[in-house]
Parts: structure tokens; sequence; C-alpha cells
């Protein structure tokens, strides 16, 4: 029991793990801030390019009426697919990024290799043999 003690706390708290349990924090902060973004200011902003449409309350009744109406929310699936769409692309922009800055940078001239002395040897004694 000791040793998986150990392991345990040698699994939890590598760089690895502590990395993974910011990002989580991280990220949801960071999705609280794109709801926010969603449906305070996009959503409206489509609303009103739309005609005053609450996105958020549009549904397709299947059955029944009022508060036990059996409904599609397809209002409410639009705004997540909004949020997701932001979310996928600022990830791609991060990711990007990252990925930029863990480029080793490039030589603007690939060079050639300098020729050994045994391959310099060689291409003076075939010169020698070309001349005779």
């Amino acid at each position: 029991m000791k040793n998986f003690i150990e392991e345990f706390k040698k699994f939890a708290v590598k760089g690895n793990v502590m990395d993974m349990a910011v990002g989580l924090v991280v990220g949801s902060a960071f999705t609280s801030i794109v709801n926010s973004l969603v449906n305070d200011i996009i959503m409206p902003l489509v609303a009103l390019l739309c005609g005053d449409i609450a996105f958020d309350s549009l549904k397709l009744v299947l059955k029944g009426e009022g508060e036990n109406a059996i409904t599609l929310n397809y209002g409410s699936f639009i705004q997540y697919v909004v949020n997701f769409l932001i979310v996928a692309f600022v990830l791609f922009m991060v990711i990007k990024a990252i990925n930029k800055l863990k480029e080793e940078p490039k030589e603007e001239e690939a060079k050639e290799p300098e020729p050994s002395e045994e391959l310099k040897a060689l291409n003076r004694i075939a010169d020698l043999l070309e001349k005779k």
C-alpha cells in the first residue's frame, strides 16, 4: 500500500498533471467568458439583424402546451454551436501560436555540404587521369 501511495504522489505532483489542472481551471473561466460573449453580445446582435428574434427561445413544440410541452429547443442548439465555433477558433489560434514558437528557424539557403578530403583527393586523381 505504501508503494501505491508513493507512486500516486509522484504522479499527482508531476509537472504535466499540474499543467493539466491549471489548464482545466483556465478553460472553465474561459468558457464563462465565451458564454457571456455569445449570449450577451453576439446573439443579441444576430437577433437584431434577423428581426428581434431571441434565439434561445426558438423551439418546435412536438406535443402538449405550456410548461408540460415537449419541445425541440433548436435556438439553444444554435447558441451552443456558436459557442463551440468561438472556442474552437481561439484554441486553433493558441495552438498555432505555440507551434510557431516551437518551430526551429529555417535556413534561408540550403548549403551544400563541404566535400570530404577523400572526395577532394579522388576528384584530383580523376582530373589527372582525364588529362593523360
